[in-house]
């Protein structure tokens, strides 16, 4: 069993906290937080050891889960990692890919594990799209969310758009060749509505919107390919397969969708499929995964250079907004 604490006991590491103690590969040691309020509350409500400073919680554990501001993951992660502690920490990775290359440094130092959490990777809709997708050549994703004041100190692309660079990335086996993108601030400093191309050396594209200032909530992506496309909705948890296979006559089946190609092209047969998705909760299985990684010396699923891949691509579209 890993003993691991949790750094940072906001809205989201109190999810991780109970998570975590579903997690029969963890032993929750406690948890640091600066907030005197916060800490105070979180001690009471689940009655765990709170930690009087980084240091001591750091020294107390084999493991620990970073859920703090952004800001802080850097100072979090470099002091974990330098005295040979596995680090599982929240996206973005840090905050700008100068530190993403110097935390890279450090991990490979230190010999120890570090997975980035990109939850969405996790996603059932998303796990059980993947065996379909296969060398994308377009990708559309919209990720809507309705107004939160929480989180609107950084940009939609690092707040919103960075889950769909990440999903991108992950499945185009191709470096990127062009970017280019636009931004709009309405109610914040920052920029609430940005819409990203990105080009890939396979000739595949990318077009990503991300708002946060919807009337609606939603996070759906479309892969399309050689015959198929497949579309994910990932607040839903639902997927659709579409799928184009090649037939030598009409099929039998009076309802069937068949595409003819014209004289002499032949005929395609269209297939819908929506395959079964087991529903799990993607923050538990993500650390699930990273226990499974520590202890059987494997390789996580998110590795640091993912999440540095994600920030540099998603600092490239600032870049392009600005």
């Amino acid at each position: 069993m890993l003993k691991i604490g949790v750094l940072g006991a906001g809205h989201l590491g109190k999810i991780h906290i109970r998570c975590i103690r579903e997690i029969s590969d963890f032993e929750l040691v406690g948890f640091y937080d600066p907030n005197e309020e916060t800490a105070l509350k979180v001690e009471k409500e689940f009655g765990l050891k709170r930690f009087d400073s980084l240091d001591e919680i750091i020294d107390a554990v084999e493991v620990v889960d970073i859920v703090t501001p952004t800001v802080s993951h850097f100072l979090c992660a470099s002091q974990a990692l330098k005295k040979s502690k596995h680090v599982f920490i929240e996206k973005p990775i840090v905050t700008t890919p100068k530190e993403a290359q110097e935390l890279i440094k450090i991990a490979d130092e230190a010999n120890a594990k570090v997975q980035v959490g990109h939850v969405e990777r996790f996603n059932p809709a998303f796990i059980a799209a993947q065996p379909f997708i296969n060398d994308p050549m377009f990708i559309e994703t919209h990720r809507l969310a309705l107004f939160n004041p929480r989180g609107t100190d950084v940009p939609v692309v690092l707040d919103l758009m960075i889950h769909d660079i990440d999903i991108v990335l992950s499945v185009v086996n191709s470096p990127v060749r062009k970017i280019s993108a636009s931004g709009v601030c309405i109610v914040s400093d920052t920029h609430d509505i940005a819409n990203a191309r990105i080009e890939f050396d396979n000739g595949c594209v990318a077009n990503l919107t991300a708002s946060r200032l919807s009337l609606k909530n939603m996070r759906k992506s479309r892969f399309f390919q050689r015959d198929a496309y497949i579309s994910v909705d990932f607040l839903e948890k639902d997927i659709e397969i579409v799928r184009m296979q090649d037939i030598d006559k009409e099929p039998d089946n009076p309802f069937s969708l068949v595409l003819n190609l014209g004289e002499g092209k032949g005929m395609k047969e269209i297939l819908i499929e929506k395959p079964e998705i087991k529903p799990i909760n993607a923050i538990k299985t993500e650390l699930e995964t990273f226990a499974h990684v520590i202890l059987n010396d494997g390789t996580p699923a998110v590795t640091i250079n993912d999440g540095y891949q994600a920030l540099d691509v998603a600092y490239k579209i600032l870049e392009k907004i600005s």
